[in-house]
């Protein structure tokens, strides 16, 4: 359902909340943005015995003590991230206990609460292979701790669908908004770092070993990030009524799957692009009326460059002149919170007006034929934004966040880009139509 739908209400985001390794709060998620991101550096876990240890960490002061348990469970750095994001973006927002008490909570978490089973496996290793009874303990618990931790008791459910689910999450939870089955949404996502996940793409040959560097020449695969990225849904009127203050519209969004590999994008982006005129139609714009792209990007090879070509596809010569802003090359691959990162971020430029300078590209690949300003922020001349996250199994999700109500004439009045738009790289041909692990899209 999109936001021009009769029957559809106008969906705004009113608080935000966020931990990644640029540090707690979203004040510092900003600058750090700003300050040009983060750098990976080597897990501390004795027994991530893997060639490639690299993770974009929080850091260690910044990851919150508690809360320790959630009824029985132990809560690993996952859940412990979402639920102080989460208190973050409800208090942005300015929810009472009453709206708390109301608030519904819908997220995307892929690994849960694996971090706290692979630190009870390694304390106890000697111990016998099957545990007594009653220690048994659930992975998905993210989304219970964080509506009994905010009082949350308008329903509570999690999307796992690998790296798309909380950009999944973030369109069922507007819809619901839309719907009017919610005034108030919290959606958003929470990842701790867990061994699984970072052997995996060490098995499978795409983790890169020196950075995440989506678009560049020399990418040889991604690195994960952990962190929590948390907003507060909210139906334009309702937030209105309430002097909410207003950083965004999240004005549509549209899913579509490959069918295509269990791991690997669909070479030729057909459904990539689907979802992006999708999106792009139920919010009403044109491909020239999107001022920014928060990409994917995740710096496996076959995955950026049919991503380049699908946005080629899409907005065709509006690309030479449409920014891109790569998120993962700063935070790297959040994993199941990519899609809330790149949702909270696109509502940040908006807020700002501006898109941050990327982080360096040294070569970038000329079969990716996209403009990723580097010299300094660039004004967002148009107010809109689309944010794309794509994951294993073909999960595709394209989101259209727009300025908020009332803000857009102001967007229109502002004057433009103050540099030129720079031309893309020249093209040098379609993507590989081989599939191999290096391609994997998640």
């Amino acid at each position: 359902m999109s936001a021009h739908d009769r029957h559809g209400r106008r969906v705004v985001v009113t608080g935000l909340g966020a931990i990644s390794c640029l540090g707690s709060g979203v004040p510092a998620f900003w600058q750090g943005l700003a300050d040009g991101g983060a750098a990976p550096r080597p897990v501390t876990d004795p027994d991530a015995r893997m060639a490639n240890r690299l993770m974009y960490l929080v850091p260690e002061a910044d990851v919150p003590e508690g809360p320790r348990r959630h009824a029985h469970v132990e809560l690993g750095a996952g859940p412990r991230m979402a639920v102080a994001a989460a208190r973050e973006a409800v208090a942005d927002a300015g929810l009472d206990a009453v709206l708390r008490e109301r608030l519904s909570v819908v997220l995307g978490v892929e690994m849960g609460n694996a971090g706290q089973h692979e630190a009870r496996r390694s304390a106890r290793r000697d111990a016998p292979t099957r545990p007594a009874a009653g220690t048994w303990s659930p992975m998905t618990v993210t989304c219970a701790a964080v509506s009994a931790a905010i009082g949350a008791t308008g329903g509570s459910t999690s999307f796992g669908n690998a790296c798309a689910a909380s950009g999944y999450a973030a369109s069922v939870a507007a819809d619901m908004v839309r719907a009017g089955e919610a005034d108030v949404v919290l959606t958003g996502g929470a990842e701790g770092p867990t061994r699984v996940g970072m052997g995996v793409f060490n098995r499978i040959g795409a983790a890169d070993p020196v950075a995440c560097r989506p678009f560049d020449t020399d990418r040889q695969g991604t690195l994960f990030g952990d962190g929590a990225a948390m907003l507060v849904l909210e139906a334009a009127e309702h937030a209105e009524a309430r002097g909410a203050k207003v950083y965004a519209e999240l004005s549509a969004a549209a899913f579509s799957c490959d069918a295509h590999h269990p791991t690997a994008p669909d070479p030729g982006g057909v459904q990539a692009v689907r979802g992006m005129r999708r999106a792009l139609a139920e919010a009403g714009l044109r491909p020239d009326e999107v001022g920014a792209v928060v990409p994917h990007g995740t710096g496996t090879p076959l995955n950026d460059v049919v991503e380049s070509e699908a946005l080629r596809a899409v907005f065709g010569a509006h690309c030479d002149e449409l920014p891109l802003f790569s998120l993962k090359a700063m935070i790297g691959h959040t994993a199941g919170v990519a899609g809330a990162f790149g949702v909270l971020t696109a509502a940040l430029m908006l807020h700002h007006g501006q898109v941050p300078a990327n982080a360096p590209v040294l070569a970038q690949d000329p079969r990716c034929a996209v403009w990723l300003p580097q010299d300094g922020p660039v004004p967002l001349g148009v107010p809109s934004v689309l944010v794309n996250a794509y994951a294993f199994g073909g999960n595709n999700v394209s989101l259209a966040l727009t300025a908020a109500p009332g803000r857009a004439a102001a967007h229109r009045d502002a004057p433009g880009p103050a540099a030129a738009a720079r031309p893309a790289p020249a093209r040098s041909g379609p993507a590989r139509r081989d599939v191999d692990l290096g391609g994997a899209a998640a």
